[in-house]
């Protein structure tokens, strides 16, 4: 089993996320690095979501699901605009990334990060119940990054 790596050099895990990566500012994604993954791999899959929404909006929170990428890749920079992965829809309703935007007090937020042994077979803007439904028997090894914002 592959010890898969993914951390950010906007902020260390378990710490604040830096207000420019939130909804309501750049609204860009915080640039990620990627280590030891698995030679085996075929593509990778990276799911953002924040369990504590589920109080304020009766569920876990997608941010930005985004699968197909290239198990090659080191580093997703700040605002990546993927030409060979593929986006899902977010719960504001967009393809592609959305912020933190915690509404009631400090919130966690999880940057999932999956090695597959093989691509996804799905369409654009398909949602996170998708992704991870086709992930199924597919997961070679993963990690979890977390980070923390409040209103």
């Amino acid at each position: 089993m592959s010890n898969l790596e993914l951390t950010s050099p906007a902020f260390a895990d378990g710490e604040p996320i830096p207000d420019e990566y939130s909804y309501t500012e750049r609204n860009a994604n915080p640039p990620l690095s990627i280590a030891t993954v698995p030679t085996k791999s075929e593509s990778l899959a990276l799911i953002i979501d924040d369990p504590d929404a589920r109080a304020p909006a009766g569920k876990v929170w997608d941010h930005w699901v985004v699968w197909n990428i290239d198990p090659d890749r080191t580093e997703i920079p700040s605002k990546w605009e993927p030409t060979e992965a593929i986006e899902g829809t977010n719960d504001y309703g967009d393809v592609g990334y959305g912020g933190p935007n915690p509404p009631d007090r400090r919130h966690t937020y999880r940057f999932k990060l999956y090695a597959l042994d093989s691509p996804l077979n799905l369409q654009p803007a398909s949602t996170k119940a998708a992704v991870e439904n086709a992930m199924k028997g597919h997961i070679i090894a993963h990690t979890t990054l977390t980070g923390t914002a409040a209103p």
